[in-house]
């Protein structure tokens, strides 16, 4: 008997739980003020999560899927991107869209409901937040697919969690991407469980990494809370996209700390235990502790940076909170790019119902006033 293939997965990693560093750094992250750059969008991305979660159990949003424990998955996303990429996000890359142009105000209207959250004044090639598991791998590749046929210096990063591994979708689209060689980075966010379900229980392979194999394409494990190795492992798979070599499978090792979403109630299905452990392997507190030992970053720096990250905030909240509700005929609107006829009549008949409500909330307005000046 003859071996026909052999194969192995990389496991990136560059600091320790602590912050130390295990290998030699690359030269981008001995520089102070990018690591200072990357922490900033860190904890902004962390202090305006938390802010998102107030806002929705104090009935002033919809579900909400918070990212907390993920922040350096999102900040490498979005600082190794270039501006002219397409970003195929799911729904708790939260950093890499504040870093892409999406303002505080648009995430928080897309969790309220507001489908104007889906279209921020920048970047606004990126597609929207992804609900449906997986769907969205398809979609990357075929972003990719124009980029090559076009013969543009482009590329797609499309982000799922651990359980969209187990989706046809995602086979279906890394089969694609390896086929022609397109240039697409998948990074898989495994934060140890797909809702209710641990990663054991969702596949029986060694990694998730290791799916790219029987694609063609490369497949590589880092430490998600490692910023620094998260950084140089998607500056990497994306120059190699970018250079015409093909797509790449990042699985990025990450603990979700908080409820699946606002909606849900993890303490039914793992242990404070379980939690506690990870919390030790914040990805914050260990590129804060780097940066204390190698960079001198003090308690004074840090709390000028919060009370700046909390300013931004609370203006964000506030233009959120103010802002005009959109016409309920948006529904329509944005559905089809020409609205079938059948829709019309539906269409006009709320547009009507709708003026009528508004015509009813300015009489009823105005009569208070008038009881007012009365009194």
């Amino acid at each position: 008997m003859s071996r026909v293939a052999a194969f192995e997965i990389e496991y990136v990693q560059y600091m320790d739980e602590s912050g130390q560093a295990l290998a030699d750094l690359p030269n981008w992250a001995t520089e102070v003020e990018s690591l200072e750059h990357a922490y900033k969008w860190m904890l902004l991305t962390r202090l305006f999560d938390a802010k998102a979660v107030a806002l929705q159990r104090t009935g002033q949003m919809g579900t909400y899927a918070s990212c907390l424990g993920q922040e350096a998955i999102g900040a490498a996303i979005g600082l190794a991107m270039h501006p002219n990429d397409v970003f195929v996000p799911s729904y708790r890359e939260t950093g890499a869209q504040l870093i892409r142009g999406s303002r505080m105000r648009d995430i928080l209207m897309f969790w309220g409901g507001d489908e104007r959250g889906s279209n921020p004044p920048i970047a606004n090639q990126d597609f929207p937040v992804a609900i449906p598991i997986a769907s969205q791998c398809l979609h990357a590749v075929g972003v990719a697919t124009a980029f090559k046929y076009r013969k543009q210096n482009r590329i797609a990063l499309c982000a799922i969690g651990d359980g969209a591994t187990s989706q046809g979708d995602f086979y279906e689209a890394i089969n694609l991407a390896g086929v022609w060689k397109l240039p697409v980075v998948f990074l898989v966010s495994n934060n140890q469980w797909a809702i209710s379900v641990p990663r054991a229980a969702q596949s029986a392979s060694q990694t998730l990494a290791q799916k790219a194999i029987a694609a063609g394409i490369d497949g590589v494990q880092v430490d998600g809370n490692d910023y620094i190795a998260m950084r140089d492992t998607l500056d990497q798979a994306i120059e190699k996209a970018r250079s015409g070599n093909g797509a790449t499978i990042i699985e990025a090792l990450t603990y979700r700390l908080s409820d699946h979403t606002t909606a849900d109630d993890a303490s039914r299905y793992r242990s404070a235990e379980e939690v506690e452990v990870y919390k030790q392997k914040d990805p914050l507190l260990r590129l804060e502790r780097h940066m204390r030992v190698a960079m001198g970053w003090d308690e004074g720096k840090q709390q000028s940076l919060k009370e700046q990250c909390q300013q931004q905030i609370e203006e964000e909240i506030q233009a959120y909170l103010t802002a005009e509700a959109a016409p309920p005929t948006e529904m329509f609107d944005y559905l089809y790019e020409s609205l079938p006829k059948v829709y019309l009549k539906q269409r006009q008949q709320l547009f009507d119902e709708w003026q009528q409500h508004l015509g009813a909330r300015e009489e009823t307005v105005d009569t208070d006033v008038k009881e007012s000046d009365h009194v």
